[in-house]
């Protein structure tokens, strides 16, 4: 597979598990330079986030996220997400995560590329 441009990237959520934050109220703005990573999100229960990571020798993404919620709690995970192309070109990212604060937990989320243009 070609490398992917995931720079100015908008995503939203379409699928995460129960004790996910995100909700399809949640954008995600991707920046890449080279082979580095970094997002900034916000909406639904998340008042502001930032991811920071790289993408891998297998074309996945690997980052670290934190973000502060609308009660001023801020939570902090890991992530690896799978990049799949849609038919419609748009990407689809599949993630597999896991909270570094309160109970460790690990989930899975799916979000996918919306056009702003």
């Amino acid at each position: 597979m070609a490398p992917i441009n995931f720079h100015d990237k908008h995503f939203r959520s379409v699928q995460n598990t129960g004790n996910g934050k995100v909700t399809p109220a949640t954008l995600f703005h991707y920046r890449q330079k080279n082979k580095v990573i970094w997002a900034t999100y916000e909406g639904g229960d998340i008042l502001f986030g930032t991811l920071s990571g790289f993408i891998n020798g297998n074309g996945d993404l690997e980052f670290l996220y934190q973000h502060q919620n609308q009660s001023g709690k801020f939570l902090t995970g890991k992530c690896v997400s799978h990049p799949e192309i849609l038919a419609d070109n748009r990407i689809r990212l599949h993630e597999k995560w896991q909270w570094t604060c309160n109970d460790h937990s690990t989930g899975e989320s799916v979000v996918e590329e919306i056009r702003t243009d």
